[in-house]
């Protein structure tokens, strides 16, 4: 079954954002709908002490992710960090479609590239802090990373921001200032791509006549 197809029945929900902008939070309190799955990302890099497998990531060998790209059963993937890969499983995104939720990806651009090319219906969030110190703050508060990955993830931020913007992949762009409310905008995101597919759907047997 295609990818076209699968995407009538949910939808594909796309975030991104440079580190410390509260991404994971948000898709994991997004994730709290029924209607809602949240892909968990595969990863060769190894589990930090406080990460559980299947949840946190899926922990793989480097072999194992090449033999997944091999077989096509990546949705996108990418080396991240420190050279580790790190990318999307796509059987779980499909099953989600199917049952007609909402699968959200918490994934970078070069990763959005990948899926938009696959699926253009699928809707891409840019998230961003309120400004540099905010977001600083908030990597600093997730105390998982050394001083100097913190550092080279800081040093990348504008400049990812400023290809997120010029890349043309991302629908919306949206201020993370409290979750709260950003989980609120998302889910109007979500109802407006829902009802603009109905639409189109109920169109479709138009044309063929």
């Amino acid at each position: 079954m295609g990818c076209k197809s699968l995407s009538e029945k949910g939808l594909v929900l796309i975030i991104s954002g440079p580190s410390g902008v509260g991404k994971t939070t948000v898709s994991r309190r997004l994730a709290e709908r029924p209607d809602v799955f949240l892909s968990v990302s595969m990863t060769t890099r190894p589990p930090r002490p406080t990460e559980i497998e299947g949840q946190s990531y899926h922990f793989v060998t480097v072999e194992d992710f090449e033999q997944r790209i091999e077989q096509g059963k990546m949705l996108e993937y990418a080396r991240g960090y420190g050279g580790h890969y790190y990318g999307t499983p796509a059987e779980p995104v499909y099953e989600a479609l199917r049952a007609g939720r909402v699968a959200v990806l918490d994934i970078e651009i070069e990763g959005t590239l990948q899926v938009k090319r696959r699926m253009p219906e699928a809707v891409a969030v840019y998230l961003t802090a309120p400004d540099a110190r905010e977001q600083r703050e908030r990597l600093v508060g997730r105390a998982q990373d050394s001083e100097e990955a913190m550092a080279e993830r800081l040093s990348k931020a504008d400049a990812e921001i400023r290809q997120a913007r010029q890349c043309g992949a991302y629908d919306h762009f949206v201020v993370n200032r409290r979750v709260e409310k950003t989980v609120e905008e998302l889910v109007r995101i979500i109802e407006s791509a829902r009802g603009r597919a109905k639409v189109e759907r109920k169109r479709r047997p138009m044309r063929g006549r």
